[in-house]
């Protein structure tokens, strides 16, 4: 896979300049986040569970305020443009699509009319079977469970059809949120591989938050990792799989072995990465 750098603000599709991020008005989550999406590139953000990651994304998407959260600091440019006073709705329409935590598909409806509501703001048949043939392209285990209820099938499968209802859309850059999240290994390989194909075929921008950070500094070019609200280190993704302390911490290999963050989580770390 080609490795694109991270590039100058101009080249940027996604900019977000030490934003702070508080809930119910007291409880500070992000302190100072600073991150960059360059155009056609997979950005993976990295942590633990509750460093931030998904905060993050909702706060690029202006998701937070049906949490009771809001962005206090900072800025947020898409495409050289301050974004983070616009809608949701405003943020779909200039291409910026987000495949939330858990999948949330309607379960009641099928498959297939779950991909339709990706459709909305698009009003013509014809462009909308050309899409729902292209999700069907990238995802041919939806095609054959089209007519099948979302709350019956599997959570892989659940996975292929939010992803699937996103690219309904046509979006230029999609927040995808924690896409291995309770799935079997293999399936995990299957997912991240049609983001590759996406990525490389669709031309679409992808800022993940994973906390799997083995197979995410696999696929992707560039990444941020997260702890308590702060990015406390970020660089190449074949940089960060080498980085020591990234082995120890996040990928489960140290001098003693495999140990998992929780057994090495209060380790003084070998340098300071701020």
């Amino acid at each position: 896979m080609t490795v694109p750098a991270q590039k100058s603000a101009a080249a940027n599709v996604l900019d977000v300049a030490n934003i702070e991020v508080i809930y119910n008005h007291v409880i500070l989550v992000l302190k100072g986040v600073s991150l960059s999406l360059p155009e056609g590139s997979i950005v993976a953000l990295l942590g633990a569970n509750g460093a931030g990651k998904s905060t993050t994304l909702k706060a690029i998407s202006n998701l937070l305020l049906s949490e009771r959260g809001q962005v206090t600091k900072g800025r947020i440019h898409y495409r050289g443009e301050r974004v983070d006073g616009l809608t949701p709705n405003d943020l779909v329409r200039r291409g910026v699509i987000q495949v939330m935590e858990g999948r949330h598909c309607f379960g009641h409806l099928t498959v297939e009319e779950n991909l339709l509501t990706g459709a909305f703001i698009h009003g013509g048949k014809r462009q909308v079977a050309e899409d729902l043939e292209k999700v069907y392209h990238y995802f041919p285990r939806l095609k054959v469970r089209r007519s099948s209820q979302a709350g019956y099938t599997s959570g892989g499968e659940q996975q292929m059809t939010a992803i699937g209802r996103a690219l309904m859309s046509r979006p230029s850059t999609i927040l995808l949120d924690e896409p291995s999240m309770g799935l079997a290994p293999q399936l995990v390989e299957e997912i991240f591989e049609i983001v590759k194909n996406l990525n490389e075929q669709e031309k679409v921008s992808i800022l993940l938050a994973e906390q799997n950070t083995n197979v995410a500094l696999r696929y992707a070019h560039y990444g941020y990792i997260l702890e308590n609200g702060r990015v406390v280190l970020d660089g190449d993704a074949a940089a960060l799989r080498e980085n020591e302390d990234v082995k120890e911490f996040y990928l489960g290999v140290g001098g003693e072995g495999r140990r998992s963050f929780r057994d090495v989580k209060h380790y003084r770390r070998r340098k300071r990465w701020l």
